[in-house]
Order: C-alpha cells, then structure tokens, then sequence
C-alpha cells in the first residue's frame, strides 16, 4: 500500500514551507489530494513523479512444471535463470515458482504475475522456454506484457521442456475435444430420436382425423 504524507511531512520530505505546498497546491504544480475531512494529503507515487523519481519496477524469474514430481526441473529451471542473470550482473526481485499445466489459464500464481504487469509493477519476466510460460497463446501474452511495457526474455533452453509433459497436454487436449464430439454426437442422435417421435405423433394424429372424416362421410350418406 502507497504510503500517505501530510502537508507538513510532504513539506519536510522536498525542502520547502507548508505555505509553499498550498500555493503549489493552488497554481496546480503539486497538487494535492484531499480526504473525506478535506484535508491535504500526498501519495509516495505523486511526490516521487514530482521529485522525477521512477518508481522501481520488478525483474522476475518464472519457471513452471505441471506436476509435483518435476520439482527438480523447477529447481534446474530457476539456476539456469539465476545464472543467467548474475552473469550480466542483473539482480532477481522475485522468483516465482508455479506448478500446473501450461494449458490451464487459472494458475494463481501466474494470473498474480499478470495483474502486477497490467500494474505497471513487473520491468521484464525471465522464462527458459515459451512454453514454461504458456503452452498456447504465448504471442499474445506477450504482446498484452508489451502493451504495459513488460518484456518476456526467452532464454531458449529447450532441457527444461520435458518432452512427456508436451504429450501429456496433447494428450489432454485430445481428451477434451473428443468429449466434445461424443457431447455432439449424443445430442445429434437426440435430435433425431425426438424428430422420429414427432413425426410417428404428427402420423398417428393424421390418421386419427382421416377416420373421423370417413365416419362423418359415411353417415351423412
């Protein structure tokens, strides 16, 4: 949570009067918020934009398995980040390790790091390989991180994509459509069965208003 400065804490923080901070106040050079009493008040973001400083914006190291017995790929993941890293002499803010299918979309340790992107909050997101990030769809996740101007930094090391793990989501996405086809299939003998109904129901009806005419016939002759 930002932290919240009073008139006389903002004043002390810049160098200047609590006069100065209401005549800056006024002309719109620095102006302030006000609470429900209406008192002035300051943000640690606004007084940082004035002072011109940039907010710090996190580095983060992702790694991902989809199960828990690939923990040592994680961990194989992480090292291969870190060292990266050191070796350009760039510094980790978080390491963010995740456990899930690269097709599941609900990981929450992953939709966290998205929110912090939307933020404004994440400078550049390391990941081994595409799809440690995202099994599909990886260009568009990466152009929604560009939109808030995050980048994804690939380091393309293809050891920490198991191959059995890729057949395991081709696997499940053969599953998931395929009780997609059998729904349809199902539904589409449904509606053949009921269309018979009403139809044998339509012929039946019929038949029943063609004796009645030939008995009202019969007996006016």
């Amino acid at each position: 949570m930002s932290r919240i400065y009073k008139v006389g804490e903002a004043a002390k923080l810049l160098g200047v009067s609590r006069s100065t901070m209401q005549r800056w106040d006024r002309e719109k050079r620095l102006v302030a918020q006000r609470n429900v009493a209406n008192r002035r008040y300051y943000t640690q973001e606004r007084l940082d934009a004035f002072r011109g400083i940039k907010p710090h914006r996190k580095t983060v190291a992702y790694a991902r398995v989809s199960s828990v017995g690939q923990k040592e790929n994680l961990r194989h993941q992480m090292a291969f980040i870190i060292e990266y890293a050191n070796a350009r002499g760039i510094i980790i803010d978080e390491h963010v390790e995740d456990i899930g299918s690269g097709l599941n979309y609900n990981r929450k340790k992953w939709n966290k790091l998205l929110d912090e992107v939307e933020a404004g909050k994440i400078e550049r997101i390391f990941v081994t390989y595409k799809d440690r990030f995202a099994r599909f769809g990886f260009d568009w996740f990466e152009h929604f991180c560009a939109k808030h101007d995050t980048k994804i930094i690939v380091l393309n090391n293809p050891e920490t994509s198991p191959d059995e793990e890729m057949v395991e989501d081709l696997i499940s996405v053969i599953h998931v459509f395929s009780c997609r086809l059998y729904g349809l299939r199902r539904y589409g003998r449904k509606i053949r069965r009921d269309l018979k109904k009403e139809g044998e129901k339509s012929d039946h009806q019929n038949q029943n208003i063609s004796i009645k005419t030939q008995s009202k016939d019969e007996e006016g002759s």
